[in-house]
């Protein structure tokens, strides 16, 4: 079985991160991309385990209702990847002897062959289901594993990577809007008692202390309570 550029191309698009991107539209792009792309594949599904919390996407709902049966059973290829970090191959699942009871779901479903690919990606495990309508249409080795492997680990890797970006910059800006807050805060201290700055923010951070509130808090309390007594004019 070989992959195609289809495969390739899509995978590859995954991994372009825009301000919209997110991890379940990536599970979702990737199951999308595995029933477009692989040959004999007619459905995907992509599992991404980290640590309680788990986020599944499937090209079909007939797939989702087998994962979900899958996880009730405790077992079959999905499970066996994920403990084993092995792939799994099911030629058969008319012939599949070892999980007898989700062989009886994915029959029922239409599916009669299974290859699951788990990908290890910082801290957490993709679990990547391909599924075939016939018997045979999948083997566990080659170029489609390696592309599997490496493609989902960078776009998983980039969401993650602009997530912190985004975090980061969140955190600058409520950084920067607290420091305005203690600015004003001081000037309302400053105009009251005729002193320096530098002695405004000490009163600032010994009355936070003492009442043991962060000193952003207690400038935002102080600013609040001028500017509802002087209506509103910030301080002067």
């Amino acid at each position: 079985m070989e992959t195609t550029s289809i495969l390739a191309r899509d995978l590859a698009a995954l991994g372009r991160v825009t301000g919209g991107t997110s991890a379940e539209g990536v599970l979702r792009g990737i199951t999308e991309a595995v029933a477009r792309g692989v040959p004999g594949c007619a459905g995907g599904t992509a599992e991404l385990w980290m640590e309680e919390r788990v986020l599944l996407a499937a090209s079909h709902s007939e797939l989702t209702v087998l994962i979900d049966r899958e996880r009730d059973l405790r077992e079959g290829p999905s499970r066996e990847a994920l403990s084993t970090g092995r792939s799994v191959t099911i030629p058969d699942v008319m012939r599949e002897s070892r999980w007898s009871r989700y062989a009886a779901t994915a029959v029922r479903h239409g599916v009669r062959s299974v290859l699951v690919v788990p990908i290890a990606v910082e801290g957490a495990v993709a679990i990547i289901g391909l599924y075939g309508v016939r018997p045979g249409v999948f083997s566990s080795g080659g170029s489609l594993m390696a592309l599997l492997r490496e493609q989902v680990t960078v776009a998983l890797a980039n969401i993650w990577e602009f997530d912190d970006v985004l975090t980061g910059a969140a955190q600058m800006q409520e950084a920067l809007a607290g420091r305005s807050v203690i600015d004003q805060a001081k000037g309302i201290i400053m105009s009251k008692s005729g002193c320096s700055a530098e002695e405004a923010f000490d009163e600032l951070r010994r009355v936070s202390q003492h009442h043991q509130v962060k000193v952003a808090d207690l400038a935002k309390l102080l600013v609040t309570e001028h500017q509802q007594k002087h209506g509103g004019a910030p301080p002067a």
